[in-house]
C-alpha cells in the first residue's frame, strides 16, 4: 500500500528546496527526495565551488601583477593546490549542511534519501517504499554531456562534477569546450600555473554571443597564456604512455596535440533517464528534456518538472523563477510564466561578461530597426584605477519604443552592472530612466548614461 503525501518533491537543486519549504508553509504534507547530495549542481559542482575556485584563481593572479600598484610581496607566488580545494570543500559543504538541515526541519515534511522511480503519473518508489500524492514536483537537474568521441573510452578524463575532486596542478590541461564552463576552467587553471589548450569545434567560442564579445574574451584568455584552437574537427583521443594524444583537423595549428589532463566541458544533458518517466506518462523531447507549459507543468495533470531538468533556462536564478512561476500560480492566484523573464546571465571569467536580453545579431536575426552604442572599458575610469581595463560594454535600443533590447558589460564589474539594465529592462521603461538618472562616481556604472548617449542606428 502506497504512503499518501498531498506533495512529493523529487530532487533539492535551487527550486525544489524552496518549493517544499512552501509547501510546508501551506500546511501541505510533503515528501522530498533526494538521491545524492543537497544542494544540487549549483552547490556541490556548479555556481557556488567554481566561484570559489575562480576567487583563488583571482587572488594568485594579482599577486603576480603586485608589482603594477607598488606592491612588493617578496618573491615568486605559489599555489597550494590542496589548500585551494580544502577552501572550496569547506564553503560547498557549509552550503550543503545548510540545505540539508533546512529541508529536515521543515514542518509537515519527511525526507527520504534515495532515488525516485515513477509507477504511474503521481506516484513514485523510493527504497521499496510507495509514495503518491496530488502535486508531484520533478527537479532532477542535469549532468555533463559525454561525447562520442573516439577513444574517449581509452584515456581517463574530467568533467565539471569530477573536477572538482582535483587537488593538484594539471602540467597541461586538454579543454573539449569553448563555452562557459570550459573558458572558466581554463582560466582558472592557467591561474594555478597549468598550462591549458581550450580546444572548440565552432569558429569562435562561446557562439551564441556576438562576433565582437568572443573574439575580445578570446584575446583575454590568450593574453594569459591560453591555447585556443578554434574550428577543431574529427577529434579522437589516444594515450600515448602516461600523455593524452589528441587528433583535430583545424584551420591552424599543428594537427595533434599532446597534455597530461583531459577535461569535458560541451553541454548538459537532463537527469530524466532513470525516472520511469515513461511509466508516468511524462513526455520529454529529443534530447531527455521533460516538457513543460509557460508555467512549468508537464503533460501530465498534478505533476511539474522545475530547474535545468525542463531544458528552459539551464540557470541557478532561472530554476529559482521556475519555483517562483509554480508557487505564484499554485497558491497566489498570480499567473507567472516563464515567457515573463528576460534572458540574462554571466560568464564568470576575469573580467566577467554580464548579458541581458537580446545580442545584436538577435536584433537585426529579427529585423528590428534599433540603435545601439559601444564604449571600451579603457574608457572607464574605475576600470583604469584598478589596472583593469580590457572588454567593453555595449547596449541595443529599440528605435521605435527606446525601450532597451539588451546588453552586453564585458569587463570589470560586468556581471553586476548589467542589472541596472535588466531591471530598467523588466520594467518595460525607456532606457531614458538609466541615461537621466544621476550615477555614483567613480563607478562603472556610471558609464550607461554615457554609453546611451552614444546611440546610433544600428548598421
Amino acid at each position: 500500500m502506497s504512503i499518501k503525501f498531498d506533495a512529493i518533491v523529487i530532487g533539492t537543486g535551487q527550486s525544489g528546496p524552496s518549493l517544499a519549504q512552501r509547501f510546508s508553509k501551506e500546511g501541505l504534507r510533503t515528501a522530498i527526495i533526494e538521491r545524492k547530495d543537497f544542494g544540487g549542481t549549483c552547490v556541490n559542482t556548479g555556481c557556488i565551488p567554481t566561484k570559489t575556485l575562480v576567487a583563488s584563481a583571482y587572488v594568485a593572479h594579482m599577486a603576480r601583477r603586485a608589482r603594477e600598484y607598488g606592491v612588493d610581496i617578496g618573491g615568486p607566488v605559489n599555489v597550494d593546490m590542496k589548500a585551494v580545494k580544502s577552501r572550496k570543500d569547506e564553503i560547498v559543504a557549509a552550503s550543503r549542511n545548510g540545505v540539508t538541515h533546512w529541508m529536515e526541519g521543515l514542518a509537515h515534511a519527511t525526507v527520504y534519501r534515495g532515488h525516485a522511480r515513477f509507477t504511474g503519473p503521481r506516484r513514485v518508489t523510493v527504497n521499496g517504499e510507495e509514495l503518491e500524492a496530488d502535486k508531484v514536483i520533478i527537479n532532477t537537474g542535469g549532468r555533463a554531456f559525454i561525447p562520442g568521441m573516439p577513444g574517449l573510452d581509452r584515456v581517463p578524463y574530467w568533467t565539471n562534477s569530477t573536477m572538482m575532486e582535483v587537488d593538484f596542478l594539471p602540467e597541461h590541461l586538454l579543454i573539449v569546450g569553448g563555452s562557459y564552463v570550459g573558458l572558466e576552467f581554463a582560466q582558472i587553471y592557467r591561474r594555478f600555473g597549468a598550462r591549458v589548450t581550450v580546444v572548440e569545434m565552432a569558429s569562435r567560442l562561446i557562439a551564441r554571443e556576438d562576433p565582437d564579445v568572443s573574439e575580445a574574451i578570446r584575446e583575454i584568455l590568450e593574453v594569459e597564456g591560453i591555447d585556443v584552437r578554434m574550428n577543431a574537427k574529427c577529434l579522437s583521443v589516444d594515450r600515448s604512455g602516461e600523455r593524452i594524444v589528441m587528433q583535430l583537423d583545424c584551420y591552424d595549428g599543428a594537427p595533434r596535440i599532446e597534455g597530461s589532463h583531459l577535461l569535458l566541458a560541451v553541454g548538459r544533458r537532463p537527469n530524466t533517464d532513470d525516472l520511469g518517466l515513461d511509466q508516468a506518462g511524462v513526455k520529454t523531447d529529443a534530447k531527455g528534456f521533460i516538457i513543460v507549459d509557460d508555467q512549468c507543468r508537464t503533460n501530465v495533470a498534478g505533476v511539474w518538472a522545475i530547474g535545468d531538468v525542463n531544458g528552459r533556462g539551464a540557470f541557478t536564478h532561472t530554476s529559482y523563477n521556475d519555483f517562483e512561476i509554480v508557487a505564484a500560480n499554485i497558491f497566489d492566484n498570480d499567473p507567472r510564466r516563464i515567457s515573463d523573464r528576460i534572458p540574462c546571465y554571466a560568464l564568470f571569467t576575469d573580467p566577467p561578461l554580464g548579458r541581458a536580453g537580446m545580442t545584436e545579431q538577435d536584433v537585426r536575426a529579427k529585423g528590428i530597426k534599433a540603435l545601439a552604442a559601444k564604449r571600451m572599458m579603457t574608457s572607464v575610469g574605475r576600470a583604469r584605477e584598478r589596472g583593469e581595463t580590457q572588454g567593453f560594454m555595449k547596449i541595443v535600443v529599440d528605435a521605435a519604443t527606446k525601450r532597451v533590447l539588451g546588453a552586453a558589460i564585458l569587463g570589470v564589474g560586468g556581471d553586476e552592472v548589467v542589472h541596472a539594465c535588466l531591471d530598467v529592462m523588466a520594467a518595460g521603461a525607456p532606457y531614458t530612466a538609466i541615461s537621466r538618472s544621476v550615477h555614483i562616481h567613480p563607478t562603472v556604472a556610471e558609464y550607461l548614461p554615457t554609453l546611451l548617449g552614444d546611440l546610433k542606428p544600428l548598421a
